[in-house]
Formats: structure tokens, sequence, C-alpha cells
């Protein structure tokens, strides 16, 4: 069986790439099955540091396999993979990078709002498009919401209707829109600014952004002075002290 799922990692960066252009990387079954395996390796990898999730062919991912899931069960839909995809990117305790260099639709707009940053080609093109086939964008609203300007949200939702990388912006689903020619330039630039993070400050600060933040400013403040204080007073947080006061890079800066 042909993988359509691809893992490489050099220089800290590891890049999960869907190669399977011919139903538009589509969330297959097959395709579900190694996407999940090839983050939890990632992840698990000390030497990776940051993970860029890319793609082959023309569409970055047109969201569920139709043709698998027209007339299948509940439980043969995907129903618990795809939520387990999208809570391992969401949680990861390494930054992930969306590379998007086509369309996305649906579950694939899902992936790229589960990614902590996420770059696009400006002639790449989104849409919720789950309405005009009688669903619901259900399970990625947990992912894309969070993201979405309210009222874009509710417009966007609804009409189905596809936009352009400039507005994607605009409404928060991503972070940069550059031409096609410039898209892999955009995602290094990232990866390599990300090297640059401790590897722990990098996983509490995500943890930190993810987490509910408690009802008073005073609890607030009392849980980010013990987090703060925790980390100056750890080992990465007194090697990055000493590092800035020696002019030099830490230890856990990549350079190569």
């Amino acid at each position: 069986m042909t993988e359509l799922v691809h893992l490489d990692a050099a220089a800290g960066v590891a890049t999960i790439t869907l190669d399977s252009p011919a139903n538009r990387n589509a969330l297959s079954a097959q395709l579900r099955r190694e996407l999940l395996d090839h983050l939890a390796t990632a992840l698990a990898d000390d030497a990776v540091r940051v993970v860029v999730l890319s793609h082959t062919g023309r569409v970055f991912c047109s969201g569920m396999d139709l043709k698998e899931t027209r007339g299948a069960g509940v439980q043969e839909q995907g129903v618990n993979e795809v939520p387990r995809i999208l809570s391992t990117i969401w949680d990861s305790p390494k930054p992930v990078v969306a590379r998007v260099a086509g369309p996305a639709r649906a579950g694939g707009v899902g992936l790229v709002s589960a990614c902590d940053i996420a770059v696009a080609a400006t002639d790449a093109t989104f849409a919720f498009s789950e309405v005009r086939i009688g669903v619901v964008p259900a399970v990625i609203s947990v992912t894309v919401l969070p993201r979405l300007l309210a009222r874009s949200a509710h417009e966007l939702f609804l009409t189905g209707e596809t936009f352009d990388a400039a507005r994607a912006v605009t409404v928060g689903l991503i972070n940069s829109a550059v031409p096609a020619e410039g898209l892999d330039a955009e995602v290094a630039r990232y990866a390599e600014m990300l090297r640059q993070g401790a590897p722990g400050a990098l996983a509490a600060t995500k943890q930190m952004l993810r987490a509910e933040r408690p009802p008073s400013m005073a609890a607030q403040f009392a849980e980010m002075q013990e987090l703060s204080a925790g980390f100056f007073a750890a080992e990465e947080g007194q090697e990055g002290m000493r590092a800035f006061a020696e002019k030099r890079k830490p230890s856990w800066a990549l350079t190569d």
C-alpha cells in the first residue's frame, strides 16, 4: 500500500506531508491513520523542535473523503480520528506550522486552524462548505471558532462562501499570505524563529495560551506569577539569562 503521508526531519524541523493528490488530499481512513502515526512520531522525537504540516499537489486538503463517508455509519466516518488529529495538533507541546499552497475546504480548514501558525500562498482559497452538502461544520468548529472573528464565523459557516488568503488573514484564520514563490521562505522564517525558543518554555507558553482564564484578574495574576517565577528559576531560564549576559546563543538554540 502506497503511503499517503510522509515524515521527514532535519535540523530540528519535522515536515509532515499529505501526499494523496488523486483525491485532493481528502481525509480518507488511510490518510487519517498515517497522519496520526506521523504526528505521534514527531512529537515523541526530542530532536524535533517544530512541526510543519505541508502537502503535495494543487490542494492542501479538501476535507473528509466523501466517497468513503457516503453511506457509512457514524463510527465509520472518522468521528473519533478527526478529533484526535485536531486535538493532537492543538495540544502539541511543539509549535506546529501549516504550509498551505492551495485550497483548503471543510476539515482541511480545521487542520489549518489547529496549527499554531498558518502561512498560505495568496492564491490559496478557503471555505466551510459543509452546509452546501447538508452537513454541519461541527467537529472543526472546536479549533476554528477560537481563531475567527465572531461575525465572520457566522457569515462563513452559514454561507459556505469561498474566500481568499487575504481575507483569511483579516478574519484571523491564518497568520500570513505571501506569493506562491515566497511560501517556502516564509514557512522557513517562522520555523527558524521557533527553533530559537527553549523547548520547555515553548510548551508551557502553548499551554498558557490554550488554558481557560481564572474568573478574576487577581487569580490570573497569581497563577501567571507562579508560572513566571518557576521558569525564571528553572535551568532553561537561568541558561537563557546567562547567554544574554555573555552575548551568546543559549544552549538549546539550533544553528544549522
